[in-house]
């Protein structure tokens, strides 16, 4: 059960009504008036509760457990304790993800302007937006419908937000078009410098960065990311991307629909990042370099040249990942016969 202290439980709900929501099918002889209180895992959720199973690795935990509705694949359901219901969806991780958006929806925030905020005369608010404590929207910035700037955050001059963003605290925004339901976490940098200058044995020589930052619809940037502006292109977010903590993101690089960027993954200016693309974290990547739609990076990859689609890479420098696996146990007995 969650702390009720941080979040706020809907519900209940009924059986019949979660299966409509997540597209499940109700197991042979469950109830659909059953009542559901709330969603626990499986080692702690009891009679009143709904959990799921989606790693085979918890399959023993799913056959001890004590909820009441279990999320399961139909591979699984012969696994299921007496009388436990059964919601049976071939995605369950999925589908859990949906019933527990239903059991703790996201509230919009309470609408007000903090008496210690800096709102400048020119900006625009659109109605039931909140700004916390110490935050500074500077001239000419235009937000959408409520959105929720967190204390000490900082909007620069002339940046746009759609409906429905979430701006963590102590974060700052510049030279940015931000999209609907947008959540920005504590502490990420947006819209600053791209790192461009022209080498020169008298003096390196600023180039001035031109661009802007567009982040589209339904992303999340995690925790002390930061996201450079383009140099005259624009860097550039696809919708529905999840970036994650700790991520840098250079200048003009352009990441499609659907990416998944995991911690402390580096991107250097000018790449190009197909939709769905999954980056492993810690992964590297040198500038102007494409990486193809649905490609995968394991974690700590290095790379240096193009990633066709759909293929998954690894090592330093990143190749097929068969490959890189192979290189590795070959190297593996090479090493022992050698002692």
């Amino acid at each position: 059960m969650a702390d009720p202290r941080f979040h706020r439980r809907a519900g209940p709900y009924s059986l019949g009504v979660i299966a409509e929501r997540i597209g499940a099918r109700l197991s042979d002889g469950a109830n659909p008036d059953q009542a559901v209180a709330d969603v626990a895992p499986l080692q702690s959720a009891g009679p009143d509760d709904l959990s799921f199973l989606d790693n085979v690795a918890y399959v023993e935990a799913f056959a001890a457990s004590r909820a009441g509705v279990c999320i399961v694949a139909a591979g699984h359901a012969a696994r299921a304790p007496a009388g436990m219901a059964l919601l049976i969806s071939e995605r369950p991780y999925r589908a859990y993800a949906l019933a527990a958006q239903a059991f703790y929806p996201k509230a919009p925030p309470e609408p007000g302007i903090a008496p210690s905020a800096t709102v400048d005369p020119s900006a625009t608010l659109g109605p039931g937006c909140r700004v916390e404590p110490g935050a500074v929207i500077g001239p000419r910035a235009v937000l959408g419908a409520r959105n929720l700037i967190g204390p000490n955050a900082v909007l620069g001059a002339g940046a746009v937000l759609g409906d429905d963003c979430t701006i963590g605290a102590c974060a700052s925004l510049s030279h940015c078009l931000v999209g609907s339901r947008v959540l920005i976490y504590p502490g990420v940098r947006i819209g600053q410098d791209g790192f461009g200058f022209a080498p020169d044995p008298s003096g390196h020589v600023k180039v001035p960065q031109l661009g802007r930052v567009v982040i589209h619809d339904d992303v999340e940037i995690g925790a002390n990311s930061t996201v450079d502006r383009g140099s005259g292109p624009d860097t550039v977010i696809g919708a529905g991307s999840f970036i994650d903590n700790l991520v840098q993101i250079g200048h003009n690089v352009v990441l499609g629909r659907g990416c998944v960027i995991v911690a402390q993954v580096g991107i250097s200016g000018s790449t190009k990042l197909g939709d769905f693309v999954v980056l492993g974290g810690q992964a590297g990547i040198v500038g102007h370099v494409t990486i193809g739609a649905g490609a995968k990076l394991a974690a700590q990859s290095g790379v240096i040249r193009d990633v066709p689609a759909g293929q998954a890479y690894g090592g330093y420098p990143a190749m097929p990942i068969r490959e890189w696996h192979r290189q590795t146990a070959i190297l593996s007995k090479l090493s022992k016969k050698s002692r």
